[in-house]
C-alpha cells in the first residue's frame, strides 16, 4: 500500500484562513508568560555619594555561605545558591509539594572603579548590604586658560 499524495499548488489558497495566525498569536504567549518569572529573583537598590557606592540586595532564604560577591575594577557581580522547599499537608496526605534549587545572579557596571581591599559585605534578615568605596585614582584637574 502506498501513501502518495498529489501536489496541488492551489490547495493552500483554498484552505487560506487569514485569521489563523492572528488567533495563534493570542494562544502561544500565555504558555510562554507562565514559564517566565514575574520579576527578578534578586531585587537591588544602588546609591552613590562622593566616597562610595552602597548596594542593598534582597536574597531571602539563602545562607550567607552560599552568597558570592566578585569585584573586578568597576564591575560587580552577586550570585547565590537558592534552595526553596514548600509543602502543604492535610492530615497525612501531601496535597502539594514544590521544590526549587538554582542560582540567582546579578551583575552591573559602576561609573568608578571600586577599591576592593576596603569593600565590605554584610548579610542580615535576607538583605545583603555592600559598601563599595571608590578607588582614589587619578583626578581630573582643570587648567585655567590665559
Amino acid at each position: 500500500m502506498t501513501n502518495l499524495t498529489r501536489f496541488d499548488p492551489f490547495g493552500e489558497l483554498v484552505r487560506f484562513d487569514p485569521f489563523r495566525s492572528f488567533d495563534e498569536m493570542f494562544r502561544l504567549p500565555r504558555m510562554t508568560y507562565r514559564s517566565l518569572p514575574a520579576e527578578p529573583e534578586m531585587k537591588m537598590d544602588l546609591t552613590e555619594d562622593n566616597e562610595a557606592f552602597r548596594v542593598r540586595a534582597e536574597i531571602p532564604g539563602v545562607r550567607k555561605e552560599d552568597i558570592h560577591v566578585a569585584i573586578d575594577g568597576n564591575e560587580v557581580s552577586i550570585s547565590a545558591e537558592v534552595k526553596k522547599e514548600t509543602e502543604e499537608k492535610k492530615g497525612e496526605t501531601v496535597i502539594r509539594s514544590e521544590r526549587y534549587y538554582g542560582r540567582v545572579a546579578r551583575a552591573f557596571t559602576l561609573s568608578h572603579e571600586v577599591d576592593d581591599k576596603k569593600a565590605e559585605a554584610k548579610y542580615a534578615d535576607g538583605v545583603l548590604t555592600l559598601m563599595l568605596p571608590k578607588k582614589g585614582g587619578p583626578t581630573i584637574k582643570e587648567v585655567a586658560v590665559n
